[in-house]
């Protein structure tokens, strides 16, 4: 069976019933937003807005009281983990457009395959969280084999930012599309919401199907990175699992906000590179000061200084660089060329 407690020196806050009534809201805000997106329909940003607001209002007000109940150390690691997964959604979200975007999704269904999207993102995090748990508790080096993980994905998400090849996904290429139209044919136009139809006698497969299935596999590349990351942050299982939820029950909402901006983001790339490696970096640390008493640790209130100065110099950055490339666009263009009288 599997043990959601970590190693006995580490304090926990997650009792069964906050596990209870943690999961239960969470389970009842994801019908909420299916009762939303019942209706397929164009979303507004007024309404994207609203949504982010209340998806954020959540997580801050539960970590107002965490902080109250179980102190200020629970309440930092709350929201240093809380940013460092809200930080890596948004990653999340610029796949998802690209996956949008290479699937030609119609705008009013988009809703429903992010909400698709998050719910298995969710649920394969809530898996990987059980076996982390696990690995802290039974063994030691399990903070060397986080560490490992997030430096070697720091180093591809480096590589594909300092990369300027053509972002644009290419879905006969991806292996899940390959594999499904290996076995089952594909309607050429989406059929409303329907994943599937029945065409002549025989189950056939939409492109909303193919697009749910590509979005799934991301999720899984994703569950590997960001629940390592969080474990670098706080033990305890149970703000492992809050901090992901909340962080990625807002995406659905966030996507349309921020649909327009993410490509400014030019620098995102290398701002997660460097929070990955640095949070690899202090479950190595971690990890050897339980070998070597002598060796540091990074403190959880740094972790998280660290962790803002990061993210507001790579938006810092990319703003500035996304508005020198539209001046020298327009000046390319002739725009900014003053009239000859």
């Amino acid at each position: 069976m599997i043990s959601l407690v970590p190693a006995a020196s580490t304090p926990v806050v997650g009792t069964p019933t906050l596990w209870f009534l943690t999961i239960g809201a969470v389970l009842a805000l994801f019908v909420v937003d299916f009762l939303v997106t019942r209706r397929p329909h164009e979303v507004s940003m007024r309404e994207a807005v609203g949504w982010s607001a209340f998806y954020v209002a959540i997580p801050v007000a539960f970590g107002v009281w965490l902080w109250n109940a179980h102190g200020s150390q629970t309440g930092v690691e709350y929201y240093t983990g809380y940013l460092v997964e809200k930080s890596l959604s948004v990653d999340n979200l610029f796949v998802f457009m690209l996956l949008l975007t290479a699937f030609a999704v119609p705008k009013k269904y988009q809703q429903r395959v992010l909400l698709i999207g998050v719910a298995g993102a969710l649920v394969l995090r809530g898996i990987f969280i059980a076996l982390g748990a696990q690995l802290i508790s039974s063994f030691s080096w399990a903070f060397l084999l986080f560490g490992a993980i997030l430096l070697v994905t720091a180093v591809k998400v480096l590589r594909d930012a300092l990369s300027h090849s053509n972002q644009a996904v290419d879905i006969s290429s991806l292996r899940t599309v390959k594999l499904v139209r290996r076995f089952w044919p594909v309607t050429e136009e989406y059929r409303g919401t329907r994943m599937s139809v029945k065409e002549n006698g025989r189950r056939i497969l939409t492109p909303m199907a193919l697009v749910v299935i590509a979005i799934l596999g991301t999720d899984i590349v994703f569950a590997i990175d960001s629940v390592p990351a969080v474990y670098g942050i706080t033990e305890d299982p149970y703000l492992v699992f809050a901090t992901n939820a909340f962080a990625l029950l807002g995406l659905r909402a966030l996507y349309f906000v921020l649909q327009g901006a993410l490509g400014s983001l030019v620098h995102l790339g290398h701002g997660l590179a460097a929070i990955l490696a640095f949070i690899g970096v202090k479950l190595v640390l971690h990890w050897a000061h339980d070998v070597w008493a002598w060796v540091p640790t990074v403190p959880t209130l740094a972790s998280l200084g660290v962790i803002v100065a990061i993210l507001a110099t790579a938006v810092t950055t990319s703003l500035i660089a996304s508005r020198r490339q539209a001046q020298r666009d327009r000046s390319e263009r002739g725009e900014d060329r003053t009239p000859v009288a």
